[in-house]
């Protein structure tokens, strides 16, 4: 895997398939760019659990924390790591140790650390580096550019709305065993109550 430049489609097949997240490092503080991406996922229908041993048996964002991922009951697709390069080796050891394991580490941007990715790849996940969760759906569902950013993906087809209020888009998520989501299924739901509205 080339960790310096990620294909669009390797990048939505993780964010179409992961349905509970695990961020390990985010922060109590609405100041805080984990605390951001951790609203934002979880405002999009990803089951989020915060994991920071300062802060265990407290709650972000209505959410219980945990102090490592173990102490997580049931699974997690997927390890977001929001904490520096060095301490990465540390959450890949402790995420391999889980059973069953799961699919996916993501370090978030300025994060990066190839031996803790070759390890976890050598055990069969998908691993991302220095980039975001929150950045990568916003592009990847046009979300972004409602504000004026450029997302890099060109195409002919409006992405679904998620919601209504302020603007929100959507992937068509499924789940690691192929149904789909709460959020996937909520945004055909609003399409089709938009579609019977034209009528």
């Amino acid at each position: 895997m080339n960790h310096d430049d990620y294909s669009d489609s390797y990048i939505r097949g993780i964010l179409n398939t992961v349905k509970t997240i695990a961020m390990v490092g985010i922060s109590p503080k609405d100041n805080r760019p984990s605390f951001f991406a951790f609203k934002y996922l979880l405002e999009r229908g990803y089951r989020m659990i915060p994991v920071n041993p300062g802060q265990a048996g407290h709650e972000i964002l209505g959410q219980k924390v945990y102090a490592k991922l173990a102490d997580i009951p049931g699974p997690v697709d997927m390890v977001d790591i929001f904490r520096a390069s060095q301490y990465a080796p540390a959450v890949v050891d402790e995420a391999l140790a889980l059973n069953p394991r799961p699919g996916v580490i993501w370090m978030q941007l300025g994060i990066r650390n190839d031996a803790a990715a070759a390890k976890a790849e050598a055990a069969g996940l998908k691993v991302v580096m220095n980039r975001c969760p929150k950045i990568e759906y916003g592009r990847l569902s046009s979300e972004i550019g409602w504000i004026g950013v450029n997302s890099r993906t060109l195409s002919s087809k409006k992405a679904p709305l998620l919601g209504k209020g302020v603007q929100r888009m959507s992937l068509n998520r499924t789940t690691m065993t192929g149904g789909t989501t709460e959020a996937a299924t909520r945004a055909q739901l609003e399409q089709e109550k938009a579609k019977e509205g034209e009528r």
